[in-house]
């Protein structure tokens, strides 16, 4: 309890300090420039950013906990506490997540929009806009995945036979010296 009564003061403060930033980082820029500025902020996603820093080491922790669990719990257990875990950290991403949006909002408007208003004109800030709202690049970005999920396949294929062998070796390696020191 006192913990997300910290997070919630933290995230209160946050953006109370952030929104007078703000309004403080973008005095004298015209409304005109302020409504591009803020186009632009729609089209680049900044406030997933504390959402990715979030999720990442949570991640991080599920796959460190899978290869605890799969080592070291019982085999009639282990889906059980891969279960439970997963439910606490969905469950901690959840809670966590709507002060972070929150603090995340108010960091751009005070951080980034005032950095785009005084670094673009307005005509720049148009050209801009124009070309992060473009169709064009929708559907270029729609494509990307794919393009990179080619170039993995092929990659893996171009390399596989000089790579794999290296990697059992490694793995091999890497065994010894982990029964090494656990002591079998």
């Amino acid at each position: 309890m006192f913990r997300s009564m910290w997070m919630t003061m933290a995230f209160g403060a946050g953006v109370g300090l952030a929104a007078g930033a703000h309004a403080e980082g973008m005095n004298g820029v015209p409304p005109a420039k302020q409504a591009l500025v803020q186009r632009v902020l729609d089209k680049m996603g900044l406030e997933s950013v504390g959402l990715q820093m979030l999720q990442a080491p949570v991640a991080d922790m599920l796959r460190q906990s899978r290869v605890v669990v799969q080592s070291r719990v019982p085999a009639d257990k282990q889906d059980a506490t891969m279960k439970d875990i997963t439910a606490e950290a969905t469950k901690f991403v959840e809670q966590e997540t709507p002060g972070l949006r929150t603090s995340t909002r108010a960091i751009v408007q005070s951080s980034v929009a005032p950095l785009l208003a005084q670094k673009f004109s307005e005509d720049e800030l148009k050209q801009l806009a124009g070309i992060l709202e473009s169709p064009v690049l929708a559907k270029f970005e729609s494509v990307v995945p794919e393009m990179k999920k080619a170039v993995g396949e092929n990659v893996a294929k171009a390399n596989a036979a000089q790579i794999q062998p290296k990697m059992t070796e490694l793995q091999n390696r890497v065994g010894l010296k982990l029964r090494a020191a656990v002591g079998q």
